[in-house]
């Protein structure tokens, strides 16, 4: 799973991934950041609850779960129509499975915005209206094909022609998809379209270092519009956060501790990310390593196991279940194992976030 961020020119958007590479890099080797290509990188999702376990399952190596991040080319009015870096900015959201929008929630006279003037919401309106248009295309082109298919008595081309239909309409009041109910044959039916606005976002608001608790009015704007349209927001100061990176440890936990942070905003950003790709975490706890592993809310427990490897999904057997409350009262997966409070659970069941597992499965 994989995230965007995305941004208008000059609202941070590159210095908060540089910021998060630089962080991530000055960290130790269980918690690497993975550059994969420049505009790539592979960052961990930081869990208090590994912190807790090792307390009583001492391993060799931590390991956090994590997600991809990729720094999406700026767009300027007009992509949709290849505008500036459009056709890059649309071919690469395409591919992530959320968004972040980085919008810029403070005025500086030394940093030009590209509108002018600084308005978080006018921002964030650019950026959809480009993505609608770019859907309403992309089904608008779909649409014939679906049709003359759909004119053979083909079932599923007749329901792909009526969700089409159902989104033109739906963009068409300029809304995004992710705000149009869909049952998940209506999904499935869509699914290969890549289409931009049915991906859930996050907004990230980059506040002024002094306003980092995020109280001005402007953010107030962002906080609402994301109500309105269920997503979550994030403060964070780029700018500050990326001065944090670059300091080693005992520097970084003095000027966290000065400026009133407990931990830098850029963990707040991985977990927020993590949730609104739709994930949460399980856990394998062992002497050679404790590990968490991002399953998609809902999963099964072999769809769980097949994300450690995916020969695990088929091959599964059975899952042996325990939970962060039982190892703190019992002290030691021997002693849960003893009182009875080791659950043995099947294929058909939904994994929770935080079990902690064993998976058995055919050799």
């Amino acid at each position: 799973m994989e995230a965007g961020i995305v941004g208008l020119p000059n609202v941070g958007k590159s210095t908060l991934f540089n910021a998060l590479t630089a962080s991530q890099a000055a960290q130790s080797e269980n918690y690497p950041f993975c550059t994969i290509e420049p505009n790539e990188g592979i960052v961990s999702v930081p869990d208090d609850r590994l912190t807790k376990i090792t307390q009583y399952i001492v391993p060799q190596k931590v390991i956090p779960s994590a997600l991809k991040l990729v720094d999406i080319a700026g767009i300027v009015k007009g992509a949709s129509d290849g505008e500036g870096l459009g056709n890059k900015f649309l071919s690469h959201i395409r591919q992530v499975d959320a968004i972040l929008q980085v919008v810029r929630c403070f005025e500086d006279p030394d940093v030009i915005h590209v509108s002018g003037n600084v308005d978080p919401v006018a921002d964030i309106d650019t950026i959809e209206t480009e993505l609608v248009l770019a859907d309403m295309q992309t089904l608008e082109n779909a649409l014939g094909k679906a049709q003359r298919t759909a004119r053979s008595g083909d079932k599923e081309a007749k329901l792909r022609v009526s969700v089409i239909e159902k989104c033109n309409a739906h963009l068409e009041s300029e809304q995004p998809l992710r705000t149009l109910s869909l049952t998940e044959a209506e999904l499935a039916a869509i699914s290969s379209y890549g289409l931009m606005t049915a991906k859930p976002i996050l907004y990230i608001a980059n506040v002024g270092e002094d306003d980092l608790e995020g109280k001005d009015p402007l953010v107030d704007k962002v906080r609402q519009h994301a109500k309105d349209s269920g997503a979550d927001v994030v403060c964070v100061s780029a700018k500050l956060e990326s001065e944090i990176a670059e300091l080693d440890e005992s520097d970084r936990d003095e000027m966290l501790s000065d400026v009133g942070l407990e931990e830098p905003a850029l963990n707040s950003i991985a977990r927020a990310a993590y949730k609104t790709l739709g994930l949460e975490s399980f856990f394998t706890a062992g002497e050679k390593e404790v590990r968490a592993w991002p399953f998609a809310i809902g999963a099964s427990a072999p769809q769980a196991a097949g994300v450690i490897h995916t020969d695990f999904e088929s091959k599964f057997i059975r899952a042996e279940i325990y939970t962060l409350d039982d190892l703190e009262e019992y002290k030691a997966e021997k002693d849960i194992r003893q009182a009875g409070k080791l659950r043995v659970e099947g294929k058909g069941y939904i994994m929770q976030d935080g079990d902690i597992c064993h998976f058995l499965i055919n050799p």
